[in-house]
């Protein structure tokens, strides 16, 4: 490990905080197996500025750019030279806790390939590198220089060359234009500097209006007419709650639909545009009823449990029994009314125009989404403590725009509980009293305290003393977990009885169950602290509400679940058993999604032989891929003799079958393009998108649309799905005439032929050094026995990722193949079901030989 890495780890503490580690990967020579990437990371510290990195021998080159990058060669942004940080820092995201090393929020601003001209270790070493970018956000030729500029660390310049990509930055700036992150939904509002800037309520207006006078004399109001189609404003995911002034609703877990209303005919609109009008005849008829003569509506349906709260599950259970006036429709925005566009009017007037609209309503099943004014900590703490979702703040002021906007923002509730104070750890730096509190929980089973990691953040000054205060007179010489850390982790600690408790926020459990992103928020002595153990549900559904993150249990004995599928049950062992500590997946919580999904997954399944990839100990334990059934008891799996097949093969065509497999520690389904009726001839290929992970996604976008085109030009019709990893599959229908080898010889070809014509952006060869900078066209699963992961099957990465059918033009929308996992595939399936794949079993075609022929092939 270079010495600059060595320095990153010393200056973080990785059990506050959740960048990586310094570790084994890092100090390796780089390059051999992928292309050098780049990353930008937007970081809300002390002042919000731009960490510029680049890879070289094995670590990110880092550069703190304040202003951030300029398109405009004219202009020197100051680039000043901080520590190494490890590869894996590439995609870091989140929040760095107060009282650390570069305290704020962190976003990926752009990613890509940077390509230097020259020798890079030479060229930075004379402090002159001059590259080429290719990044989502940022391309073309780059200069970076040191400059003679005395201080403590080196002042470099970052500074665009002339060419293509250049911009005049009056005309284009691009870090205003441009603001998001590229790896999710993610953004960062500045803070803002004056504290009294606080958030102001926004309320129904109090004297009468009439519908026809709401929408006049609003700011920035004009007469147009009615658009036939309008997609929502999204939000954007935020760490905390920013300064300014907005106003805050209640997130809730429901269908986001936009309503149409034109002289009495109601559509109702996903947020892809889908007709649900069908589904929800109730909620047309009463915004029929409002008697507006025209307009365009926003909310979301939700349908609420028996405490009140929105319930998704309940809402997906409605649509599936015919209910769907149990549905209340709650309405946040108005960007049309009576043939006048809203757009451009401040979003607290839309809203008082909205409540004006409302004011004669009658019918139950509408009703306006308010607004509090009172602190957005506060209202995040009493929505969580309700079980809601969280929050969703709107910048006061600003337009309604048909895309995400860092103008509405969504805060997300964290976990909360109490947790026993076992020890304190001394101060570093120029912090006062005490540094973090260790943490401990009993364990459910043997009753024995555990250690449960530290929280270092959520205390003041004041809160620091007092506190410390109260720790001191119960130190004693040794701990009183079972399990103390150790090493780095047991530095200066003092041990405490375990009398005191504190209540603490946090995001989840690790695998060894500890807590990350932790925040202290108060001691508490209503409890005794030998009651404190682990929160967990104590019910468990038979089918998937849309799951949160669980922590692991330390001993995974407990006890069974049961999985309802239909008339029968299967029996689920060590149901809490984490299986990826990222999202704190837990075996059952798969189980639960596979069931959901049986209806889609199932016909994928059917007559196909499938193999699996088994995580007896979690995702980043030893894998198992499995391909019979020997040694696993099953119920209801089919197998295959191995005299048809030439090996022995197991087929799952029934939910207990399907949910049988998770019980064995099955994540991911993996299947032929051959079914049992005739496992000579396949009837289907596949080409899988493999990109060099340095790649940006805009990459993959354009490699999936130049295959199309070609596939096109075949006169053969493909079907997409993402992978759930970093690329996209693109499925080939044909009808069952030829064999393995002529089919997959065929798609060799296709391969070839692209290489042939763009060698600088696909390879024909498998192995991650022959696709470096390039993306690797894989037909190798078109050969006999070999397999693709099955549409909507999990995948063994963190998150939980799943391989998702998609439109073909919504390949441009995504940010990435793992954009649905098994948190949010639900709420995807509930809006498009299998329409992306509708035709797919329908479509008729053949390899002929003139395609052949227009590939290369000599018959």
């Amino acid at each position: 490990m270079s010495k600059n890495l060595e320095d990153y780890n010393r200056m973080r503490d990785f059990s506050a905080t959740s960048e990586p580690a310094a570790g084994k990967r890092s100090g390796k020579k780089a390059g051999k197996d992928h292309a050098l990437q780049f990353c930008i990371q937007k970081h809300d510290a002390s002042r919000l500025h731009y960490d510029f990195r680049l890879e070289l021998d094995g670590a990110l080159k880092s550069w703190a750019v304040p202003k951030g990058p300029s398109l405009d060669p004219k202009v020197k942004r100051l680039a000043v030279h901080v520590e190494d940080h490890p590869i894996d820092y590439a995609t870091f995201e989140g929040s760095i806790p107060e009282g650390h090393y570069g305290a704020g929020d962190v976003i990926v601003w752009d990613r890509g390939v940077w390509i230097p001209q020259g020798d890079p270790a030479e060229a930075y070493a004379k402090g002159k590198l001059k590259f080429e970018l290719q990044g989502e956000k940022l391309g073309g030729l780059w200069n970076l220089v040191r400059t003679h500029m005395p201080g403590k660390q080196e002042q470099w310049f970052l500074i665009k060359h002339q060419d293509t990509a250049a911009k005049p930055e009056s005309d284009y700036d691009v870090v205003a234009a441009e603001p998001d992150s590229v790896l999710s939904d993610r953004t960062i509002i500045p803070r803002k500097s004056k504290a009294a800037d606080k958030p102001k309520p926004v309320k129904k207006p109090t004297r009468k209006v009439t519908p026809k006078a709401a929408s006049a004399q609003l700011t920035g109001a004009h007469k147009a007419k009615l658009p036939d189609l309008l997609k929502p404003e999204l939000a954007t995911l935020v760490e905390k709650a920013p300064g300014g002034q907005w106003s805050y609703e209640i997130k809730f877990d429901g269908y986001r639909i936009m309503a149409r209303i034109d002289h009495g005919e109601v559509k109702l609109f996903t947020r892809n545009g889908h007709d649900w009008t069908h589904k929800l005849p109730a909620q047309a008829e009463a915004l029929a009823a409002l008697g507006l003569e025209s307009a365009w509506l926003d909310g979301e349906m939700v349908v609420a449990n028996e405490q009140g709260v929105p319930d998704f599950q309940a809402l997906q259970n409605a649509f599936e029994a015919g209910r769907s006036g149990a549905i209340v429709y709650y309405l946040f925005d108005m960007p049309y009314l009576n043939g006048v566009d809203l757009r451009e009017v401040p979003v607290e007037e839309r809203r008082v125009a909205l409540a004006t609209v409302l004011n004669s309503n009658k019918d139950p099943l509408l009703r306006f989404s308010d607004a509090f004014g009172e602190e957005p900590e506060a209202l995040l703490n009493s929505a969580c403590q309700m079980q809601m979702e969280g929050l969703i703040g709107k910048r006061l002021g600003s337009p309604y725009v048909s895309r995400r906007s860092s103008d509405w923002i969504k805060l997300k509730c964290k976990h909360r509980q109490e947790f026993v104070v076992v020890g304190y750890t001394d101060p570093k730096g120029s912090r006062n009293a005490f540094g973090a509190l260790l943490l401990g929980l009993h364990d459910r089973d043997s009753g024995e305290l555990r250690y449960a990691g530290k929280v270092g953040t959520g205390f003041n000054e004041t809160t620091l003393k007092s506190i410390h205060e109260q720790l001191k007179p119960l130190q004693v010489k040794k701990p009183s977990v079972v399990n103390p850390p150790s090493g780095f982790d047991a530095k200066g600690v003092h041990w405490l009885k375990p009398l005191l408790l504190a209540e603490i926020a946090f995001a989840e459990m690790t695998k060894d169950g500890s807590v990350r992103h932790a925040v202290f928020h108060g001691l508490r002595d209503d409890k005794p602290a030998k009651n404190i153990t682990e929160e967990r549900a104590k019910v468990v559904k038979t089918q998937a509400k849309k799951p949160a993150a669980t922590a692991e249990k330390k001993t995974a004995q407990t006890a069974p679940s049961q999985i309802g599928l239909g008339a029968g049950k299967v029996r689920i062992t060590h149901p809490d058993r984490v299986i990826d500590a990222s999202s704190g997946t837990t075996k059952v919580q798969l189980a639960e999604y596979y069931a959901s999904v049986a209806q889609w997954i199932l016909p994928e399944l059917k007559d196909r032989p499938v193999a699996l990839v088994r995580a007896p100990d979690g995702i980043t334990g030893e894998l198992f891929f499995q391909k019979n059934a020997e040694r696993l008891a099953i119920p209801g799996i089919t197998t295959l003799d191995k005299e048809l097949t030439g090996q022995p093969v197991m087929i799952i065509n029934n939910a207990e079958a399907l949910i049988g497999a998770m019980q064995m520690s099955t994540v991911e389904l993996h299947t032929w393009n051959a079914t049992s009726d005739n496992l000579d001839k396949p009837d289907r290929f596949v080409l899988d998108l493999d990109p060099d992970p340095a790649l940006p996604w805009k990459s993959m976008v354009e490699a999936t649309q130049l295959t199309l085109s070609v596939l096109d030009e075949l006169g053969l019709k493909a079907f997409l799905k993402t992978s759930g990893g970093k690329g996209i599959h693109l499925v080939v229908p044909l009808t069952r005439k030829l064999g393995w080898d002529e089919v997959k010889d065929f798609s060799h070809a296709i391969v070839s032929h692209m290489a042939k014509l763009l060698p600088e952006r696909f390879s024909a060869v498998s192995g991650p050094k022959n696709r470096v900078g390039r993306i690797f066209i894989d037909y190798l699963r078109n050969g006999l026995g070999a397999t693709t992961i099955c549409a909507y099957a999990a995948r063994t990465r963190e998150g939980m990722p799943v391989s998702m059918p998609i439109f073909r033009d919504e390949v441009g929308e995504l940010k990435g193949g793992n954009q649905w996992n098994i948190h949010n595939a639900h709420e995807r399936l509930a809006e498009v079901g299998d329409e992306p794949w509708a035709d797919l079993k329908k479509t008729r075609q053949s390899i002929t030989a003139d395609m052949r022929r227009r590939v290369g092939m000599k018959k």
